[in-house]
């Protein structure tokens, strides 16, 4: 897993996105850098998760350009889309199938194939290595929700994480589990972009904090992200 290429910077620039005929954000200037991990706030309807589907392909944006390494994100390898982790607020997991089975699924459909080793060992990282075998629709949120972080334990290295509301569902144990795995993709030179509505006071390094502001009612200037140096604790307010 270590041999994949290094992650060039995802910018946006001047992005804006719409539901329906409302802007939820215009003029979004972001960059998200190797090694870095960055909260992403705002209230309800801002457009975070719009946003975080966008980054990730899933959405097009009314205006403005995403960029990856300076290019066009257009113009780039699609092969480097293998070292993309996206989840949403949804788990993901097929209810019929076992955690493994399930993670074996999402490894396949992100063209990076994972061993039955790989897989235990990705579910043992997030506390739930006794659930290999276990339907999904037998077991908890807070269960599905670590299955599905499991992902995180199977991607490549370097990788780029769009993850929201990642920390939903999850106990004190989930969390510090979580914080771990999101350290290790940085210090791999990945990068995190995450939403939650929790405080999460042990991430380190800090995480750099964007937050979404409600767009103009009418779109005759553009609201642009303000971002806020972390506090003393790691935490804004």
């Amino acid at each position: 897993m270590s041999d994949w290429p290094p992650l060039p910077p995802l910018e946006a620039t001047g992005l804006r996105c719409e539901r329906g005929e409302r802007a939820l954000f215009d003029g979004l200037d972001l960059r998200l850098a190797p090694g870095e991990i960055v909260w992403l706030r705002g209230a309800n309807g801002r457009g975070k998760t719009t946003l975080l589907r966008t980054l990730a392909g899933l959405g097009t944006p009314a205006a403005g350009e995403l960029r990856l390494g300076g290019r066009p994100i257009r113009s780039v390898d699609p092969a480097w889309r293998r070292q993309l982790v996206y989840l949403g607020h949804a788990n993901a997991l097929k209810d019929d199938l076992t955690a493994a089975e399930s993670l074996v699924f999402a490894a396949r459909l992100a063209g990076a194939p994972a061993s039955g080793a790989a897989v235990q060992a990705a579910l043992v990282t997030v506390g739930v290595g006794a659930l290999a075998r276990r339907v999904v629709r037998t077991m908890s949120q807070g269960q599905r929700r670590r299955v599905a972080l499991a992902r995180l334990a199977l991607a490549p290295r370097p990788a780029l994480a769009l993850l929201d509301e990642p920390f939903d569902a999850l106990d004190d144990d989930g969390i510090e589990r979580l914080v771990g795995l999101l350290a290790d993709l940085a210090a791999a030179g990945g990068s995190v972009l995450f939403t939650s509505h929790q405080r999460i006071d042990r991430l380190q390094p800090a995480p750099r904090v964007v937050v979404l502001p409600e767009a103009p009612a009418r779109l005759a200037g553009a609201a642009r992200a303000t971002v806020a140096a972390p506090e003393a604790g790691g935490t804004p307010r």
